[in-house]
């Protein structure tokens, strides 16, 4: 399909405002080295500009899941470009923050760029940049070389719009911050939702895979899949006791808190400071149906 015309130069002001609201908190430490580090023969993944970036080099182009911060493609390009002569075919955005599509405007119109039917809507609604021209609603299998790479919306969690990035051949799963070495962030105002993630997570795990590039942080394993849906359960249980109890949503933030509950240890990450208000209400009107 064509680029929409609608599309912000990088200085216009409304695609800013937009590009402040919609960016996660940094993590507590955040990592400031650009680094590209293989994970499989012909897989790599590249840290320090935004979210995670997968490069998955196939013998006739390379497939990039994300793009990175805004203004920095340049530097994707190189670090590319220092593991394979290959031109870049393929980009597959997992969701529409601008730290994971940041770097849209500066790929090639030769390139395919695409993404979930919902990040393209929501790209729009919020006036940012170069929206994917390829969308899909439930899956998209991308043949290149050897290499065989599945995007598949699984349901939303962090957004409406989530997709997996899935590498059969190599047993490897980029999922965008539908994981997160810190805290999630539901990001209610784009269709995330706690009970979708959890069922999200669960179709996650019917994959076969062995290796995981989260959205943040360093690779991760099927353990910490596991482990973040049961924590996601257990906040959920928790948060619904409260509400049964009669606790009100100003209570909620100091009642949570708990040592063997990760995610509320920072209080001005994406779970404490961005999600709680959102998640009361979503467990509130789960109790009225």
């Amino acid at each position: 399909m064509p680029r929409p015309t609608h599309r912000p130069g990088l200085a216009s002001p409304v695609w800013a405002a937009a590009l402040i609201a919609l960016l996660p908190p940094a993590p507590a430490q955040a990592q400031s080295d650009v680094t590209i580090e293989q994970v499989r023969d012909g897989l790599h993944v590249i840290s320090g500009i935004g979210g995670n970036i997968a490069v998955r080099v196939t013998g006739e182009g390379v497939v990039l899941v994300d793009t990175g911060s805004p203004r920095r493609f340049e530097e994707v390009e190189r670090l590319v470009a220092s593991v394979t002569s290959e031109p870049i075919r393929y980009v597959i955005n997992t969701h529409l923050h601008p730290d994971h599509t940041g770097g849209n405007p500066q790929v090639s119109d030769d390139v395919e760029l695409a993404a979930h039917t919902a990040t393209l809507d929501l790209m729009l609604r919020r006036g940012l940049p170069a929206p994917p021209r390829t969308v899909f609603t439930d899956e998209r299998t991308f043949r290149t070389g050897d290499a065989e790479v599945r995007a598949i919306h699984l349901g939303a969690g962090h957004t409406g719009g989530d997709v997996v990035v899935y590498f059969p051949d190599l047993r490897v799963v980029h999922v965008g911050d539908l994981l997160h070495e810190v805290a999630p962030f539901i990001d209610y105002e784009h269709g995330g939702s706690s009970a979708a993630w959890v069922t999200t997570l669960d179709r996650l795990l019917d994959l076969d895979f062995d290796v995981v590039i989260a959205g943040h942080g360093p690779l991760m394993d099927r353990g910490d899949v596991v482990a973040f849906r049961d924590q996601m359960e257990t906040v959920r249980t928790r948060i619904r006791d409260m509400i049964r109890g009669g606790a009100l949503r100003r209570h909620v933030g100091a009642r949570i808190v708990s040592e063997d509950l990760t995610w509320t240890h920072y209080r001005s990450g994406g779970f404490m400071a961005r999600s709680l208000s959102g998640l009361y209400e979503e467990l509130a009107a789960e109790l009225r149906r």
